[in-house]
């Protein structure tokens, strides 16, 4: 009975003996991962390192092992060994550009710009040129147009007599001769004129109308050779008087006279014949120049 007591202690204190064996190889594994975690990118940067160093020249592990601790600490930089350089230049072309190439390429830029605006002007001016030239076209064929739809007018010199008083007082008929478009009622035309009156230049020539103003033609027919006019009831007053109704009567027979197919004129008021014309002037029958 004491040996198997005996027996049962010294395998309770090996197993637990066993046991703390393992417990203490845990511990100290997981410590392990704990530190390499911990540690792991300063394990990378020296391995790499380490690896850098096996793989590099001696003049470049030199260069390395001249980095500070600042820069330890810092995230680990590859760093790229360059093949020696042949010539003097150290400039990488490959990641700098030179100078040179630079202002070939602006150069090219600003004569591809300039070019290219060369040719909108051109272009805008060409477009502008077109346009003006057919703006002229237009109008040259617009113009021609108008030229060929107007027809030439034709016209005629026809005599027209006003009234002029000379220096002495007299009441003399002043023949003038003005240019009137060619129509189918020339005699109308000539008696409108005359109602009109002289232009500024014969005015200042003395020449006057003694026809009432505001007297107008109605009618005017030939039958044979005798004219018969119509005025409107302006005809019947004029304030020169006596004379003055003299004048504006030689003023209607000499002017419709002048046509070769006419010898007398009679005069009618808003169409109906009279026979006196202000104070005794007899108008009731055809009146010639011989009349006066």
């Amino acid at each position: 009975m004491g040996a198997r007591r005996v027996n049962r202690k010294a395998n309770s204190r090996a197993g637990r003996g066993s046991q703390a064996i393992v417990v203490f190889w845990l511990v100290f594994f997981v410590v392990i991962v704990i530190v390499f975690m911990v540690n792991a990118e300063t394990i990378q940067r020296n391995f790499n390192l380490f690896t850098t160093r096996l793989t590099t020249s001696p003049g470049t592990e030199e260069e390395l092992l001249l980095l500070d601790d600042d820069q330890v600490d810092e995230p680990f930089i590859e760093v790229t060994i360059e093949p020696p350089r042949t010539n003097n230049n150290p400039v990488n072309n490959t990641e700098r550009p030179s100078t040179a190439n630079q202002t070939t390429e602006s150069q090219q830029q600003t004569q591809s710009t300039t070019q290219t605006q060369q040719t909108n002007t051109q272009t805008q001016s060409t477009t502008q040129t077109q346009s003006t030239n057919q703006t002229q076209q237009q109008t040259t064929t617009q113009t021609q147009t108008s030229t060929q739809a107007q027809p030439v007018v034709q016209t005629r010199d026809r005599a027209i007599y006003f009234t002029q008083v000379n220096s002495d007082g007299q009441i003399l008929q002043s023949r003038v001769v003005r240019r009137i478009p060619v129509s189918q009622s020339p005699m109308v035309d000539a008696l409108n004129i005359l109602l009109a009156g002289p232009t500024t230049e014969e005015v200042g020539r003395g020449i006057v109308n003694l026809i009432p103003q505001n007297t107008r033609v109605l009618t005017a027919t030939i039958r044979g050779n005798t004219a018969y006019i119509s005025f409107n009831e302006d005809f019947l007053f004029n304030r020169f008087g006596v004379e003055g109704y003299v004048a504006q009567l030689r003023q209607i027979v000499w002017t419709v006279t002048e046509f070769s197919n006419v010898n007398d004129v009679q005069i009618l008021i808003e169409g109906r014949r009279m026979d006196y014309l202000g104070e005794g002037i007899w108008i009731g029958s055809p009146i010639s120049r011989q009349s006066f």
